[in-house]
């Protein structure tokens, strides 16, 4: 890499966390539906996906300590992934390490069907509760959450949760409620990110709490 590439990267401003960055979100879709429909026509037992999936988190965060440490392996990442890092991850750790640790985990602890909607969840919600955040966020409810960031993140849990089950039972009372504490539950798993990564919090709290929930009510 020459050094007015080098250079040019370094005085580039990347977006913000609250900038709308739509790429971003695309990417993050549709990546995960692409990950998913990879794995459903591969026929891998999940427990087997959720051990590939460790290993790439772990590769992943090798490599994000490797080009924080060395300048040169910073530039190189940058340079690919420049139109989906955010300002703040230049200089600190991405995203992605998180997100494929998270869905690891959820395959590792859950059963599938609530693991794969627990990643559904974290597909869906967290770029449309984000999109909507920015865009008409006007009530904090925490520094980084909106009122209105969190309703758009329960309703889109919510149709997901809906949508999805209706593949397995048929539409019943019982869906319905699900659905709707399914809602709660990823609109809550989102608020969480305030602390840890939403890569990793959506999937595994998720997860958690539909497992709960389908003590109660056993559609899955």
């Amino acid at each position: 890499m020459n050094t007015n590439v080098s250079n040019s990267l370094e005085n580039t401003k990347f977006h913000l966390r609250s900038d709308l960055h739509v790429v971003r979100k695309i990417w993050h879709i549709g990546t995960g539906l692409i990950g998913l429909m990879a794995y459903y026509k591969s026929g891998v037992e999940h427990i087997l996906m959720a051990k590939i999936l460790m290993a790439i988190a772990v590769c992943g965060f090798l490599i994000d300590f490797s080009r924080l440490r060395v300048k040169a392996i910073n530039k190189v990442v940058i340079f690919f992934m420049k139109p989906f890092m955010r300002e703040h991850e230049k200089n600190s750790m991405s995203g992605f390490p998180f997100y494929a640790l998270g869905v690891s985990l959820a395959l590792f602890f859950f059963s599938e069907k609530l693991a794969i909607l627990a990643i559904l969840f974290l597909v869906f919600s967290d770029p449309i509760s984000s999109y909507f955040g920015i865009l008409y966020g006007k009530d904090k409810i925490l520094p980084n959450k909106s009122l209105q960031g969190t309703v758009a993140g329960y309703l889109t849990c919510y149709s997901v949760t809906l949508v999805y089950s209706l593949f397995y039972v048929e539409p019943s009372v019982e869906v319905l409620v699900f659905a709707m504490f399914g809602g709660l539950i990823g609109a809550i798993s989102e608020l969480l990110s305030e602390l840890v990564d939403d890569n990793l919090t959506i999937p595994v709290v998720s997860g958690l709490g539909l497992t709960a929930l389908n003590l109660f009510i056993p559609l899955f």
